[in-house]
This record gives C-alpha cells, sequence and structure tokens, in this order.
C-alpha cells in the first residue's frame, strides 16, 4: 500500500499553499488582463463595424453628391453655352446695325457729293452758257435774269438725264 510520509504531506500542503498564492497574485490579475484585452478587442471590433457602416453612409452620400455635381456643371456648361450663343448673336446684330449705319451714311455722302457736284457743275454749265450766248450776241450778258434763265435750263437738262438714268437703272 502507500506509504504516507510526512513529506508527502507537507508536499501537498506546499502545493496547495502555492496555488493559493499564485491564484491570488498571478491567475487573478492574469485572468483580468484577458478578460480586458478580449473586452477591448470586441470593442474595436464593434467600432470598426460602425466605422464601416458609417463609411459606407458616407459613400453613398459622396457618389450623390458627385453625381448631382456632374448635373450641376451640365447645367452651368449648358447655361454658359446658352449665354455664349446669345452674346454671339447679339454681337452679330449690332455688328450688321453698324454695317448698316455706316452704308446708310456712305449713301448719304454719296448723295451729298453727287449733289454739291451737280449743283457746282450747273453754275459752271450756266457761267458756261452765258458766256456762249455773249459771244454769240457779241454783247456781254450779266444780268440776274439772264443767270435765272441759264439756271432753268440747266434744271431741265438735269432732269431729262435723271429721267434718262432712272430709266436706266443707275440712279
Amino acid at each position: 500500500m502507500l506509504d504516507f510520509s510526512v513529506t508527502f504531506i507537507i508536499a501537498i500542503i506546499n502545493i496547495t499553499i502555492l496555488f493559493l498564492i499564485l491564484r491570488k497574485i498571478l491567475f487573478k490579475p492574469v485572468t483580468k488582463f484577458m478578460a480586458d484585452r478580449a473586452k477591448s478587442v470586441l470593442d474595436s471590433i464593434d467600432q470598426a463595424d460602425k466605422d464601416k457602416a458609417q463609411a459606407k453612409t458616407l459613400l453613398a452620400e459622396y457618389e450623390g453628391k458627385l453625381k448631382n455635381a456632374d448635373a450641376e456643371a451640365d447645367e452651368i456648361i449648358r447655361a454658359a453655352r446658352k449665354t455664349a450663343n446669345a452674346e454671339a448673336e447679339r454681337i452679330i446684330a449690332a455688328g450688321k446695325s453698324a454695317a448698316e449705319t455706316m452704308q446708310a451714311n456712305a449713301r448719304r455722302e454719296i448723295q451729298a457729293e453727287r449733289e454739291a457736284a451737280l449743283a457746282q457743275f450747273k453754275a459752271e454749265a450756266a457761267l458756261l452758257v452765258i458766256a456762249a450766248a455773249s459771244r454769240l450776241l457779241g454783247r456781254e450778258l450779266q444780268t440776274d435774269d439772264n443767270r435765272r434763265y441759264a439756271n432753268m435750263l440747266m434744271d431741265e437738262l438735269s432732269l431729262q438725264y435723271s429721267s434718262r438714268a432712272a430709266r436706266k437703272g443707275n440712279v
């Protein structure tokens, strides 16, 4: 049989005391550390899941904003093109108006110069007619009546010339 000796009992008591001391000093802090560590890991996982869900929400929100930004950019481009086309049409219309005004002014100036040249021609022609008539008659015609008759003659000649030019389409 087994022989229980005093050393065996002392060994068991030593092991029991050592177990109690280790349990009090080592096992409780290690167990508490492990429980805290497990809790910390679980909290980190929960926080990561929350962050992931929040990131998905933000991603969806930013994608929506990006789509809206694309639509707004397209609208801005359309509006800019519309404005540019309207401005181009306005500039073209202003240019056409300015060109028409310049043409009208040029026509008026040409007509004024034509009338001035015609008046000068009439005056010179009247003097020539008076001079020619004076030579033919052998005396000098300087009275106002003679000038008036010469001017009337020139007016009649210019009317005939104008009517011929009008028929030809040169006026």
